[in-house]
């Protein structure tokens, strides 16, 4: 049985078990990892960004082509939700750059955007999120809701493989209501009451 003592990293460890000598290991430091790290996390944000700062109805086709993959999965506010689906068609999970494109360009003939704001930004690696609010008008009814959004993407080698949308449903849902109230229960303790009263 082999012991190995005092070696300075992993790599030199396995490298010496198997009789190999430290010469020909290549090692990262720390300080040389966490820049490597840092590049990436600073350029998934980069593609990110540049795909949010792209969202009009003339551009956000041509940057959905250039900033998707191919297979990307979008998930629209929920994973499926039929009943939502009717008010907010773009709802749900879809893949391509074609889902990417459509829901921007489905937003901006349902809402006049008043508002967008990005609050925070957190990158790590392949890893963003994304933290604000936006304020919309709906076009066909004139109310306003403001509502905070949360987006969580993933990129590989330049491209968006994951985005995930979450914004207050109800609120934006609302938006677009004419009439009517829903006669809530929420526990049993509690008594029912209406809410969308006019």
């Amino acid at each position: 049985m082999m012991m190995i003592a005092q070696t300075r990293s992993f790599g030199a460890a396995v490298a010496l078990a198997a009789g190999m000598s430290l010469a020909s290991i290549s090692t990262v430091t720390p300080a040389q990892a966490q820049s490597t790290s840092e590049a990436q996390a600073a350029a998934s944000l980069s593609v990110v960004m540049e795909f949010l700062s792209n969202t009009g109805p003339d551009k956000v086709e041509a940057a959905a082509e250039r900033l998707v993959a191919p297979d990307a999965t979008y998930v629209s506010l929920n994973f499926d939700n039929p009943e939502l689906k009717k008010i907010l068609p773009w709802t749900g999970t879809n893949k391509g750059p074609k889902a990417y494109s459509s829901v921007f360009m489905q937003v901006g003939s349902y809402w006049k955007i008043e508002d967008f704001t990005i609050t925070d930004k957190i990158a790590a690696g392949e890893d963003v999120a994304i933290f604000g609010k936006f304020t919309y008008r709906s076009v066909a009814v004139g109310d306003v809701f403001t509502s905070p959004f949360a987006i969580l993407a993933k990129v590989r080698d330049g491209k968006m493989t994951y985005f995930q949308f979450m914004e207050d449903t109800y609120a934006s849902s609302s938006s677009f209501r004419q009439s009517g109230s829903w006669t809530v229960k929420t526990t049993k303790a509690k008594p029912s009451f209406s809410v969308g009263v006019e």
